[in-house]
């Protein structure tokens, strides 16, 4: 199926769920909760908080189904939709975390086996133990190909902090997967 044919059958769909047509909300959900759950995964680190920010960004999504006015495909304004809701979970994160104290350290469960100083963490793992925002500008970045400025948008801080994040985590991650960052430049 082309990209013309299946954004025409993401409008159809999309007409009919506004009009209340259940099937046509679940193809729309079916097409599009492994992309959702991922980017949510990735941004958070944390399988169960990624289920429920997928869980809540759907029902924002159907809940303003009329909100949406077409100025670019369903699946991309569902993709914003989904960044906030992840934004939304970090806040709440954020503010339970003052009022927490950690047991033990969680840099020690990622850490390199000591017995194997030559193993290193795959790439998934070491992105999950990236500070939350360096994470969350990689993830916006790197994987789903926005630019800064538009990572920028999606986070609410400006473009300059994406770049700088963006180093940070990139800097990072080739400490910890062992690159030589100064290989590659953007």
């Amino acid at each position: 199926m082309t990209d013309t044919e299946t954004a025409l059958l993401e409008q159809d769909h999309l007409a009919r769920a506004r009009n209340g047509d259940q099937a046509a909300f679940a193809w729309l959900y079916r097409q599009n909760v492994n992309r959702i759950y991922a980017l949510c995964l990735r941004m958070t680190a944390d399988q169960s908080v990624a289920e429920e920010c997928t869980q809540r960004a759907f029902v924002q999504a159907f809940r303003r189904l009329a909100d949406f006015r077409g100025d670019s495909r369903w699946s991309t304004w569902l993709h914003r939709v989904a960044v906030n809701e992840v934004m939304g979970s970090h806040r709440d994160t954020g503010r339970r975390r003052l009022r927490e104290v950690p047991l033990v350290d969680p840099d020690l469960e990622l850490s390199p086996n000591a017995e194997n100083p030559g193993a290193t963490l795959d790439l998934e793992r070491a992105i999950a133990r990236l500070p939350d925002r360096a994470r969350q500008v990689f993830v916006l970045i790197a994987i789903h190909g926005h630019s800064h400025e538009e990572a920028g948008e999606l986070l609410g801080v400006a473009a300059g902090t994406c770049k700088a994040q963006y180093h940070r985590a990139r800097g990072l991650l080739a400490q910890w997967l062992g690159v030589n960052e100064g290989a590659e430049h953007d």
